[in-house]
C-alpha cells in the first residue's frame, strides 16, 4: 500500500469517476491510475469502485466505508508534511483561503495587506466561492482556512470560529421616496418596494427571509445576486431598492446611492473563520487568523480544535 494508491482513490471519487480527469489531477495516466486502483483493491481483498467494462460507476459498500479512511490517512500525511515544513522553515509556505464573495471583497482585504507586510515570503491564494463551496474546499484539504458567514457553523468536519457581527444596510438612489423619508424604515413600508438582495445562503439572506417571514410580508425579489457591487449597480439604474452588508457601503465610492440602517429590521450576521478539524496548522496560518480577527489567539484556535465535533465555542 502506498500514497499514490490512496490518492487514485480519493481523486477518483472527487472527479467523479473519471479517470481521465484523476490523471490530469496526479499528473499520471490512466492506465496508471486504474493500475494504482486494481493494485489496492487487490491487497485489501475487495473492490472499491462498481465498473461497467472499463469505466469507474460509483463506491461499493467497501468502498464507502474505506473512503474516511482513506481521507484520514492522506491528511495525516499532509499533517505530517506540515509540520516538518513548520519546524524547517516558519517563514515561508503557501496558505490558501476560501471566502464568500462579500468577505474576500470587503472585510479580508486589511488582514491579508497586513499579513503580507509581515510575512513576505508566504503565498496567499485566495478563492471565492458560496458558503458552501467554502465548507467543501475546506473539507478536501483545498483550502486551509475558510471565511464566510453562513454554512461552516454546521459541518461536524469543521471547526468554525465566531469572528465579528455585522448588520444589513437598505440601499436607495439619491432621489429615492425612502431616502426623503424622517420616519423610522418598516419591514412594511420596504415590502412596497421591489427588491435586490443577494442569492439564497449568501451574506445573511437567511435573515432577511425570516424577518418577512415573521411578519407575514411577501419579498417583492426582482433580482438576486451574489455580490454587493452587483446588487448596488442595479439599484443604480432604478430597478429596485437594494439590502446589502452594511460593511459594503463606502460613501465616498457609492456617492449615487443612499444607504439606510437596517438593523433593526434583520437579525444581526456572525462572520466565521473555519479550519477543517484534525488539520495542522503551521504557525503563519495562526498568525493570518489573528490579523483577521484578533481576539482569535493561537491558544484559543488550539482549544476550540481540541473540542469534540458538536460543541458550540465563542469568544
Amino acid at each position: 500500500m502506498n500514497f499514490q494508491q490512496l490518492r487514485s482513490v480519493r481523486e477518483t471519487v472527487r472527479q467523479g469517476f473519471n479517470l481521465t480527469g484523476v490523471a490530469a489531477v496526479l499528473h499520471t495516466s490512466q492506465p496508471g491510475v486504474s493500475r494504482q486502483i486494481r493494485e489496492l483493491e487487490d491487497e485489501l481483498g475487495i473492490e472499491l469502485f462498481h465498473r461497467a467494462g472499463k469505466r469507474l460507476t460509483g463506491l461499493t459498500p467497501p468502498g464507502q466505508a474505506v473512503l474516511p479512511i482513506v481521507e484520514r490517512l492522506l491528511l495525516e500525511a499532509d499533517n505530517l508534511k506540515r509540520a516538518g515544513e513548520d519546524f524547517a522553515s516558519t517563514s515561508r509556505g503557501t496558505l490558501t483561503i476560501a471566502a464568500t464573495h462579500s468577505q474576500a471583497r470587503y472585510a479580508l482585504p486589511p488582514a491579508v495587506r497586513d499579513f503580507s507586510a509581515a510575512h513576505p515570503e508566504v503565498v496567499l491564494r485566495l478563492h471565492q466561492g458560496s458558503p458552501k463551496h467554502v465548507a467543501q474546499m475546506l473539507l478536501s484539504g483545498e483550502a486551509d482556512i475558510g471565511v464566510a458567514t453562513e454554512a461552516l457553523a454546521e459541518y461536524d468536519g469543521l471547526v468554525a470560529l465566531p469572528s465579528y457581527r455585522w448588520t444589513h444596510a437598505v440601499v436607495v438612489p439619491r432621489g429615492h421616496a425612502l431616502a426623503q423619508e424622517t420616519e423610522t424604515l418598516t419591514l412594511e413600508r420596504l415590502a412596497q418596494f421591489p427588491i435586490i438582495t443577494y442569492e439564497p445562503g449568501y451574506t445573511g439572506r437567511t435573515h432577511i427571509d425570516e424577518a418577512f417571514q415573521r411578519r407575514g410580508l411577501q419579498l417583492n425579489l426582482v433580482l438576486s445576486a451574489m455580490d454587493a457591487d452587483v446588487i448596488k449597480t442595479y439599484v443604480e439604474l432604478g430597478m429596485g431598492v437594494g439590502i446589502i452588508a452594511s460593511m459594503a457601503f463606502d460613501e465616498t465610492r457609492d456617492a449615487g446611492l443612499i444607504a439606510i440602517d437596517a438593523r433593526h429590521l434583520f437579525a444581526s450576521n456572525m462572520t466565521r473563520v473555519a479550519v477543517r478539524r484534525g488539520a495542522f496548522l503551521r504557525g503563519y496560518a495562526y498568525e493570518f487568523i489573528r490579523s483577521f480577527a484578533p481576539p482569535l489567539t493561537r491558544a484559543l484556535v488550539d482549544q476550540a480544535l481540541a473540542q469534540a465535533p458538536g460543541s458550540s465555542f465563542d469568544i
